[in-house]
């Protein structure tokens, strides 16, 4: 199974507590043409700290830093989160015009925080200084013989704070200090850390179907959340936006419905998009196929103990999805926002959810007493099966 990495360097304040983080792409470009690397770097540091991980296990309640090209200062690609938890970094390399100045002022007006990587007084990013809440100064290989006249200038902007970065000698740090910048980053304070999770990625087709149905003013959620179910993995990504911080998210779920109810057709819309965008490579359905199935028996024999469909589903999807991720379903649970009759099945087996888990579980086991369960088992292998075959006639070309 593949895994996902994310690069995480902590930023810390002139006392030497970590406030905030900054997010780096860690994975292979191989098969990226160079005129769209930065854009899918910055994708799949989204798609993994957002969807893999969860911002809450990435960062805890600290602001992550995001490096962002010019795609997504522009508008032409939509960011999937809310300005809470996040920084958006103007990259140096983007070039500033009136395009990416008004992109720019319509994020800040969202919200959103701005800081100026690596900033050069005379590249443009001068024009910025009024948007942003954060300038980043390279004290290693930036030319420190302007650094009064710059400092200067960004004191003329209340609340805008300075972060000293690349910082890696005893030198730099006492730079850092005699010009009171607020924040500091570099190797001499902690090198990047990188946080690797095993990943089942939704397939290619989901994706599309999803953002083809999105299109629509007027979709039906029932067909949303339909497309959502049939794969594992976007259903489980769905579950992740809706436990992070940056989603808004406070309430506790027990469906997949309700999770998309709860982080919204527009969101949903954006990181369905923001997925198709990231699409280079792909695993193979078929090893999704005992989760799916697992999650629709559990759905089947939900009405048998008195228990909700939807919920009787999510907690088999994430039952199946643990081990197919050599995870538990209780460390799962725990990074989910889960109604507490799911996550009491998941941890403890209790519950009505409880008896649904621990009778596919018998019937998994071939336990005596179980081969009632014959029955709904082959129906939800049918509808599995059904799911996965669809995918591959309207995509032939995917890897069995």
């Amino acid at each position: 199974m593949d895994a996902v990495h994310v690069g995480r360097q902590p930023i810390f304040d002139a006392k030497g507590a970590v406030v905030a983080f900054e997010l780096l792409f860690r994975g292979r470009m191989d098969s990226v043409a160079s005129g769209r690397q930065d854009t899918y770097a910055t994708s799949t540091v989204m798609i993994n700290a957002f969807t893999e991980f969860g911002i809450a296990e990435v960062a805890g309640n600290r602001p992550c830093f995001i490096n962002l090209t010019r795609e997504f200062l522009t508008g032409r690609l939509p960011l999937p989160f809310g300005p809470e938890q996040v920084v958006l970094e103007v990259l140096e390399t983007v070039a500033v015009d009136d395009e990416v100045i008004e992109g720019i002022t319509a994020l800040a007006a969202a919200g959103y925080r701005i800081a100026l990587d690596d900033f050069v007084w005379g590249s443009g990013h001068e024009q910025l200084l009024g948007l942003a809440s954060y300038v980043k100064l390279d004290l290693l290989d930036g030319d420190l013989s302007r650094l009064d006249e710059i400092v200067a200038a960004c004191r003329l902007h209340p609340g805008l704070q300075l972060v000293a970065e690349r910082l890696e000698t005893e030198e730099q740090v006492a730079i850092a200090d005699h010009y009171g910048m607020e924040l500091r980053q570099g190797y001499w304070l902690s090198r990047p850390q990188v946080l690797s999770t095993p990943s089942l990625s939704p397939s290619r087709l989901r994706r599309l179907e999803l953002v083809a149905a999105l299109m629509s003013p007027d979709v039906p959620l029932e067909k949303i959340t339909s497309i959502i179910v049939s794969d594992p993995a976007l259903a489980l990504r769905v579950l992740r936006v809706s436990n992070s911080v940056a989603a808004g998210v406070v309430s506790r779920i027990s469906s997949v419905r309700q999770a998309v109810m709860l982080v919204g057709l527009t969101r949903i819309r954006r990181w369905a998009t923001l997925m198709v965008v990231d699409d280079v490579a792909e695993a193979p359905e078929e090893q999704l196929l005992t989760a799916l199935t697992q999650a629709r028996l559990c759905e089947n024999l939900a009405a048998r103990f008195g228990a909700d469909q939807g919920a009787a589903f999510v907690a088999g999807l994430v039952t199946g999805m643990a081990r197919l991720m050599g995870s538990t379903p209780a460390a799962m649970a725990e990074q989910l926002p889960l109604t507490a009759d799911v996550a009491d099945a998941l941890t403890s087996g209790t519950g009505r959810l409880g008896q649904v888990l621990n009778a596919v579980s018998a019937y998994e086991k071939g336990e005596a007493g179980s081969a009632d369960l014959a029955v709904p088992a082959l129906d939800a292998m049918r509808w599995s099966t059904r799911t996965l075959t669809a995918a591959h006639r309207f995509n032939p070309q995917r890897p069995r």
